[in-house]
């Protein structure tokens, strides 16, 4: 695989004129490069945000067993690195996030995994920080927001080179290391960045093979490690909203009382993530083509309901970081403005998972027939029963 050099990052004293001369320069991404901290709660910045996507399978990508049969199975050429393009998805243009705006997308979660671009003492390789920095860019330059974390550094494949859930378990300071050194570099090269940005402690982490106490226990140590070294790290940092991940981000284990949010030195800026792939048959496996009967509608809605109670009733905000249907587009679209309407009812921020499906990167054209209408709908605040459209 050939590998594509980013291209070079500006000099920060000519940002500015780079936001003014961009296609989506706007007061928000004016704002970015000012790096402005607004004095809003995180409640009121989640209000903000209505329709939310994924920049899938891109920056998160690595060197993995994606089928589990334990051989590496994508990998890049020997003697060059991994790239956004290795799970097939192309270079990532200013163009994708401009039409996402233009289409009515108002804030991006770029997933990045880190793992494949670190040296053997865990720095994180220039080439690849300046890349994710140059596609945040892209992305806050057109007034989005955006939320970066760490991806597949806490998935299930520890012998190809995930690390966070094994390495907490078995040596926490060895963990916390790693892990803090690695979040010092990211928060370091952001710091200056306004709330437009926001930092996302990890991904679809849990620790099962522990007693359900330990387990829960070390999951909040890590969300609290976080919070303490993003706030120690200087800059807009100090102020910056933070999205803490819920157990493996499951709605119902994360509403367990075991599970608690971190203390913080700013008030009403931590969020919640969570994830919602329910039922896994039709929104991940395939082997489901259809939904909408009432039991499953039940099940949406007491989920939700279960945020509500557990969270948002007791002002903690949420954002639903990664949500997807399955079946033909008419099906996708009813359970996506299904569920998206009944979290923007009562404040919650959902991100479509997108992984080259629902967008395609090089027309810049939705392939979901119907999608960003159903969409719109649900962000619309109107009062109305949400039905299956004919594509």
């Amino acid at each position: 695989m050939k590998t594509t050099k980013p291209l070079s990052l500006l000099l920060a004293a000519s940002l500015t004129i780079s936001t003014l001369l961009t296609a989506c320069g706007d007061s928000a991404a004016d704002n970015k490069t000012a790096g402005i901290m607004r004095d809003i709660t995180s409640t009121e910045l989640v209000k903000e945000m209505t329709i939310g996507w994924n920049l899938g399978d891109t920056l998160d990508v690595c060197q993995a067993d994606r089928d589990g049969d334990g051989i590496i199975n994508e990998h890049a050429e020997e003697g060059e690195e991994v790239d956004e393009t290795l799970w097939g998805n192309v270079m990532t243009t200013p163009e994708v996030f401009e039409k996402l705006k233009e289409s009515g997308v108002n804030a991006v979660r770029i997933p990045v995994t880190w793992r494949d671009h670190l040296d053997d003492n865990d720095n994180i390789k220039e080439s690849w920080m300046d890349r994710v920095q140059e596609v945040v860019d892209y992305a806050m330059d057109c007034g989005l927001y955006v939320i970066i974390n760490m991806h597949h550094d806490g998935g299930g494949d520890p012998q190809f080179g995930a690390w966070i859930v094994e390495y907490a378990q078995e040596d926490y300071e060895k963990f916390y290391a790693r892990y803090s050194k690695m979040w010092k570099q990211i928060a370091e090269r952001f710091k200056n960045y306004s709330d437009y940005l926001i930092f996302e402690s990890m991904n679809e982490v849990g620790f099962d093979s522990l007693s359900k106490p330990d387990a829960y226990a070390l999951i909040n140590k890590i969300n609290q490690d976080f919070v303490d070294i993003i706030r120690a790290s200087g800059g807009n940092n100090e102020k910056r909203h933070l999205l803490i991940a819920g157990y493996w981000t499951d709605i119902a284990e994360t509403c367990n009382a075991l599970y608690k949010m971190p203390e913080d030195t700013i008030k009403d800026h931590l969020i919640l993530s969570v994830h919602y792939y329910t039922p896994w048959e039709f929104c991940i496996a395939g082997s489901k083509k259809t939904w909408g009967t009432d039991a499953e509608i039940q099940l949406m809605t007491d989920k939700v309901n279960l945020l509500n109670s557990n969270f948002i009733e007791k002002g903690i905000p949420v954002i639903v970081g990664e949500y997807a249907g399955g079946g033909s587009s008419m099906e996708h679209t009813y359970f996506c403005e299904y569920f998206a309407k009944l979290c923007h009812d009562i404040g919650i921020a959902c991100f479509l998972w997108d992984n080259g499906w629902n967008f395609n990167r090089t027309t810049y054209k939705w392939s979901v027939s119907g999608l960003m209408e159903g969409l719109k709908r649900a962000v619309s605040g109107d009062d109305y029963e949400v039905v299956r459209v004919a594509a």
